[in-house]
């Protein structure tokens, strides 16, 4: 079974979750859908225990931004959360069992 570097499966995240910013501006509704989505993408990575602190780094931003009325940087960061947080979960469920058939032979 191949690996991937987790560089590709961050860009395989970002180009499935759609990074591409919005034409029209965020709203504050937008972003707590983003966020919320983001979150839980996050917390099932914990589950996995496979989350990655760049995640929550962007997660604080996320929020910043938001605090600061930035909705359309907020709703970014969110998006780019979640599609880390999608890449942790791939990362975990890939390499599962993908280590036994480099140690095992």
């Amino acid at each position: 079974m191949k690996m991937f570097s987790r560089k590709a499966i961050v860009a395989l995240a970002l180009l499935v979750a759609g990074a591409a910013p919005a034409l029209a501006a965020a709203s504050e509704a937008d972003f707590k859908a983003a966020y919320a989505a983001a979150d839980a993408a996050n917390k099932q990575a914990g589950t996995l225990r496979d989350q990655w602190t760049v995640t929550a780094s962007a997660l604080a931003a996320a929020k910043k931004a938001a605090d600061a009325g930035n909705f359309d940087s907020a709703v970014a960061e969110a998006k780019e959360a979640e599609a880390l947080a999608k890449a942790s979960v791939f990362q975990a469920t890939s390499e599962k069992d993908a280590w036994k058939a480099e140690i095992i032979r």
